[in-house]
């Protein structure tokens, strides 16, 4: 079992390696304002961003990954939580903070090898993403 300290030093070298995203574009640990904690079942929940009306997105389940360098990162899902409801977003594992398109939409990059791959904007009600036509 690798050590939080070696985990937290090998995601923060991995954030930091990581290339392709926005400017101003923080790794979803960051988010929150501190790093997420580690354990064995990994890191915890961490808030990524709260709209104007409450609705929060949540950074929940993770997983590791590394480029083609071995260089590691971690790569988060998000969780829609509103009015008691949870909705989860599914397959999109990102390694930045979405971004607040709307009142009713984020926007945030699909990530493979700590990468930022295809951008898509997510359905705060529905959870659903929708690739957005390259720009």
């Amino acid at each position: 079992m690798i050590s939080p300290r070696k985990l937290a030093l090998v995601t923060a070298i991995g954030a930091l390696a990581c290339s392709g995203e926005r400017p101003g574009a923080s790794p979803p640990e960051a988010a929150a304002g501190q790093a997420a904690p580690h354990d064995s079942a990994g890191p915890k929940d961490s808030l990524a961003l709260r709209t104007a009306s409450g609705i929060e997105v949540w950074f929940t389940a993770a997983r590791r990954d590394s480029d083609t360098a071995g260089r590691a990162c971690l790569e988060r899902v998000m969780e829609i939580r509103a009015q008691g409801r949870r909705t989860p977003v599914p397959l999109l594992y990102t390694g930045v903070t979405p971004r607040l398109v709307n009142d009713s939409t984020i926007e945030a990059a699909v990530w493979r090898g700590c990468r930022a791959g295809d951008w898509y904007r997510v359905s705060l009600v529905t959870g659903r993403p929708v690739k957005v036509a390259p720009r």
